[in-house]
């Protein structure tokens, strides 16, 4: 009996799961990813933990003075860990209110996980 190394297994029952079916060429990672992130399109996500998951705040307006006004995992003071950007231009975000300390961007289309240990407290386009 042939022997598989356990990352082969482990792909296929992902594929098996997912019903996706490999192809001959390499696909990238991204619409893969995007997947996981439950973020409505023209909204700017953030999330309590990696990878998309924990408490989610989003917004569909393209700046936001003050995410603590309406985000309740930010109000207990928790760090955002990932990010999705579902808008239709960058959004550069900062650690402080107002739009003071730049900490990061992320372009239309993409986002992941974060250092995690800060909060988002405003946005804005780029």
């Amino acid at each position: 009996m042939p022997r598989f190394p356990s990352s082969a297994i482990a792909a296929a029952a992902l594929v098996t799961a997912l019903g996706v079916t490999p192809t001959a060429s390499a696909a990238p990672a991204a619409p893969a990813r995007a997947a996981a992130y439950r973020c409505s399109p023209g909204y700017f996500c953030i999330y309590s933990d990696w990878n998309g998951g924990g408490t989610r705040c989003q917004w569909s307006q393209s700046n936001k003075a003050n995410t603590a006004d309406d985000c309740s995992f930010i109000q207990r003071g928790q760090n955002v860990r990932s990010v999705w950007n579902n808008t239709g231009h960058r959004v550069q975000y900062y650690t402080q209110t107002n739009y003071h300390a730049r900490v990061g961007s992320t372009p239309s289309g993409a986002g992941g996980n974060l250092q995690g240990s800060y909060q988002i407290r405003s946005f804005k386009p780029q």
